[in-house]
């Protein structure tokens, strides 16, 4: 017999059925919030996976198509791999749950999230997210929980506890909250330049949420959890970091770790390594664990030496910011680039504009979302970090890290209307010392900037760390964070916005969760860097956006027509509108709202396809001179076309002033002639005339 228990969460209810299906799981969870369904697993392997120094967990959230009613796509009419917002959503739960297994666990663990059925009040993410703590918390795998989360919207000035499909895409404000019995642990946000105080107070807000989330699965927990099953500890023997101490003393491992140069460091790494190998070479024990050992004599220095002595592995001040670089037109040809290098992390970016028919096309569970007109895209080759391997394209990381840049950007872009571009950038990663999804930001500014795009302000990103201690007043919060800090240290705090406010956060932690003291730190200290970046870097660069695209960029006019024309202007199965586009070389689209745009290189072809779409939607009146070709000729007179698919007869004795006895006489098909409207004869028939247009 399975149990079932609810809640009310927003006015909605979520409910939670136990032991009803996935029996043979770890733990299993049929998920309903309003009519959201969610299949929510946990299993783990018998045995440690060998071969790792890490915990093998892998998250999943499947979105079903059948859950909203739809047909995959595609000859096959599968679900193929998994979308972008199933990535992104995997890695928001993956981040606040990892830390909440034991470090030292290597049996591997998959946690899975099956949306069967989606109701637009409720959005399936929250309801896998609450499922996958659920299911951790209630199975025998170690699981330091409960974990909650929760999703505030801001609309009309009013915040929005869990808010609906359209609430969160058409709010002010995208905020997803994980915490702990006492603490955040997670923070995930795309904003609308959110002012620092409205954030944290949406921050706790949530937190407050989710405590009586936390609250409830204890209750679940507390009917119907398992114990939690012993393990294999990999942790290193005490025995063998004494070893190592020995051969190598702190003061020579804090040598090795104290330089502004990640090779440099990396070689001195190395050769410690070498010397520990050969002390240690007749020991097979101590070299099996040997590398876990070095990394955890590493973690232990850098902390000290930021905790203890406030210095940092690269000599810089606890809030100082690595060197600063920023330039504009770094790529020819391309439609905009700009390059923004902090330290040893440097990110070049593309920027490319087409017509709004190449925005992208989504086909998801949100049925508001049909296409994107903004793409931020973010490329980490090997060569970034000194290493070889080969690419297979954007895995978990680059599609995660592109999407924070993106919801940065999309705050400060301008509308359709009066930008109507599908705007693409990419980050390349030329060099990568930590922070590089912030610095994909910063380049990201510059590079639309310099292709023409006019963005509302300018938007860094900025990264802080943190380092901690026993206790909860024992913490460094660092200001723009190397590889090596982030690699020790317990936080990776990214923040972006303008002048005026935050457009977006991404917060990992690897501990249980931060005070509130840390978070308002964290969030002032970052508002001061990027102010600093803004002031001093970006805007000597490029102070604002190009008045006009770049000379490769295409053009593009646009035109209102009525909605009733569209016929007219497409013709008989796109007759019409293809011989305009084949006679001037130019891209035209249609909205059903009568937009039309015009899109090119030549300006001249760009104004002739314009003029023959004014002159096919605009009706002929008596006195307005056109200018047309002669097209057909007959004994009565001739046929002039104005545009394709718009005629109109000049009669003979119209023809010329003289008297002629053949229209031949005067004209050829192909000629060029101006004629004005007679109006309409008796019969309702629109006649021209060339002898009577004044030239």
């Amino acid at each position: 017999m399975y149990q079932s228990f609810s809640m009310e969460i927003a006015g909605r209810t979520l409910t939670v059925d136990v032991n009803r299906v996935g029996a043979q799981a770890n733990a299993a969870a049929l998920m309903h919030y309003g009519e959201t369904t969610i299949l929510s697993t946990i299993t783990a392997a018998k045995e440690p996976k060998e071969g790792v120094d890490f915990f093998p967990l892998s998250v999943e959230y499947e979105e079903k198509l059948y859950a909203v009613g739809k047909i995959p796509g595609g000859f096959n009419k599968r679900e193929g791999k998994a979308s972008e917002n199933s990535v992104l959503t995997s890695r928001v739960i993956d981040r606040p749950m990892r830390p909440l297994f034991p470090k030292d666990y290597r049996n591997e663990v998959t946690i899975s999230n099956m949306v069967m059925s989606v109701d637009p009040d409720c959005r399936p993410e929250i309801t896998a997210m609450l499922g996958s703590a659920i299911v951790a918390s209630i199975s025998d795998i170690p699981f330091d929980g409960p974990c909650a989360m929760t999703q505030i919207g801001l609309l009309n000035g009013e915040f929005i506890i869990n808010p609906t499909q359209e609430q969160w895409k058409n709010g002010d404000l995208q905020l997803t909250v994980a915490s702990t019995m006492q603490k955040v642990i997670m923070i995930e946000a795309g904003a609308n330049e959110i002012s620092e105080d409205k954030m944290i107070e949406a921050i706790y807000l949530a937190h407050d949420i989710n405590q009586e989330i936390n609250a409830f699965i204890n209750q679940i927990v507390e009917k119907c959890g398992k114990e939690k099953h012993e393990y294999k500890s990999f942790a290193v023997p005490t025995k063998v970091m004494q070893a190592i101490s020995e051969i190598i003393p702190p003061q020579e491992m804090e040598e090795a770790v104290f330089s502004d140069d990640k090779q440099t460091r990396e070689n001195n790494i190395r050769e410690l390594t070498e010397k520990l190998k050969e002390a240690f070479a007749d020991n097979e024990e101590y070299l099996a664990v040997l590398s876990d050992a070095i990394y955890q004599y590493q973690k232990g220095t850098v902390r000290k030496m930021i905790l203890q002595d406030h210095k940092r592995p690269d000599g810089r001040a606890i809030d100082q910011i690595r060197p600063l670089a920023a330039e504009i037109d770094l790529i020819p040809r391309v439609h905009g680039s700009g390059m923004f290098t902090r330290g040893q992390t440097q990110i070049c970016n593309i920027c490319t504009l087409a017509p709004l028919s190449e925005a992208q096309k989504i086909d998801g569970l949100d049925e508001n979302e049909v296409n994107k007109r903004y793409m931020h895209h973010y490329n980490f080759p090997s060569y970034s970090v000194g290493e070889t391997k080969p690419s297979r394209g954007p895995g978990r990381r680059e599609i995660g890290h592109g999407a924070l840049a993106e919801r940065a950007l999309v705050p400060v872009l301008p509308s359709e209307e009066e930008f109507p571009y599908a705007i693409r950038t990419v980050s390349e990663t030329f060099e990568s010392n930590g922070s590089t999804s912030q610095a994909s930001i910063c380049a990201s500014t510059l590079s639309l900037m310099a292709a023409g795009v006019p963005i509302k302000k300018q938007v860094a990103g900025i990264s802080c760390g943190l380092v901690t201690g026993e206790s909860d007043e024992d913490y460094i919060v660092l200001t723009d964070i190397q590889g090596l800090e982030d690699f020790f240290g317990d936080m990776d705090f990214k923040v972006a916005g303008t002048h005026d406010g935050i457009t977006a956060i991404q917060m990992d932690i690897k501990i249980h969760g931060l005070t509130r003291q840390i978070v308002e730190e964290a969030i002032r200290r970052t508002k001061e860097a990027r102010e600093y970046i803004i002031n001093e870097v970006l805007t000597p660069c490029i102070a604002e956006p190009r008045k006009e695209v770049g000379t490769y960029a295409p053009k593009i006019i646009q035109l209102q027509i009525d909605p009733t024309k569209i016929g007219d202007v497409v013709g008989q199965r796109g007759k019409t509108i293809n011989a305009i586009i084949e006679e001037t070389g130019v891209k035209i689209d249609i909205s059903d709202e009568g937009v039309v745009s015009i899109c090119g290189t030549d300006k001249i072809m760009m104004n002739k396809a314009a003029k023959y779409i004014t002159t096919i939607v605009t009706d002929f009146e008596e006195g307005q001179i056109l200018e047309g070709k002669v097209v057909s000729i007959k004994e009565f007179g001739a046929f002039l076309e104005f545009a394709p698919g718009k005629e109109g007869m000049v009669h003979i004795s119209k023809v010329a002033k003289q008297r002629i006895e053949h229209v031949e006489d005067v004209l050829t098909l192909g000629d060029r002639v101006k004629a004005v409207c007679l109006g309409k004869d008796k019969m309702g028939r629109v006649s021209f005339s060339i002898k009577d247009c004044k030239q």
